[in-house]
């Protein structure tokens, strides 16, 4: 095969490794989003309101710690959004060195019905290509609102990473912001046919 024109890494992170959380881990990892999410203060003359249920996304681990978002909708029609991340666990033992970040925004798919996908980013690392280029590595998760089977992360038209549907939700760790390329969020049924894209910027090229 002829040498690749982009050296950039792809599928870094490791698979999702466990379900989506649920009984005693899910209550520790929701007290710490929701203590993290008590600290957020929404646009001026927005309340909070209280969260409500909150949709877990499958885990990804990057660089020996494991991030799995979150996001929950509020009473006042926010949604608060965010991970928590922690070390890779030991087998058979419950991960400690808990940490969580919370956000909130009224950009939400109720109020867009012409979404196709529900899309969060965060930037986690950074990678450094050639020449001393640099790679935003960003954990990407959201949720598809029309059918679909696996998500994929692309950049400059190559698949980086992808992540099989979880009840709808994803997890996506990917390089962004490389060599003037940015990542589109792609969503294929099980056919392998597109059904929807998205990109993580704006249609005018800002954040």
């Amino acid at each position: 095969m002829p040498p690749a024109d982009r050296f950039v890494p792809r599928f870094a992170a490791e698979p999702p490794q466990e379900g989506l959380p649920y009984g005693r881990w899910a209550d520790r990892l929701a007290e710490a989003f929701l203590a993290a999410g008590a600290g957020v203060q929404p646009e001026e003359g927005e309340e909070l309101g209280e969260p409500g249920d909150i949709a877990w996304h499958p885990d990804r681990t990057y660089e020996g710690r494991t991030y799995v978002p979150a996001s929950a909708p509020t009473s006042t029609g926010l949604e608060l959004f965010g991970y928590v991340s922690f070390p890779r666990a030991v087998e058979g033992e419950e991960p400690d060195d808990l940490r969580a970040t919370a956000d909130v925004t009224g950009e939400t798919a109720e109020r867009n019905p012409q979404w196709r996908l529900d899309l969060c980013d965060e930037v986690v690392g950074r990678w450094r290509g050639e020449q001393g280029r640099p790679a935003a590595v960003t954990l990407v998760w959201g949720r598809a609102l029309v059918n679909g089977a696996i998500a994929t992360a692309e950049l400059a038209d190559l698949v980086v990473d992808q992540c099989p549907l979880a009840e709808g939700r994803f997890t996506l760790i990917a390089p962004d912001d490389y060599r003037s390329d940015y990542l589109e969020i792609a969503l294929y049924d099980r056919g392998g046919r597109e059904v929807a894209r998205e990109s993580l910027y704006e249609e005018d090229g800002e954040d």
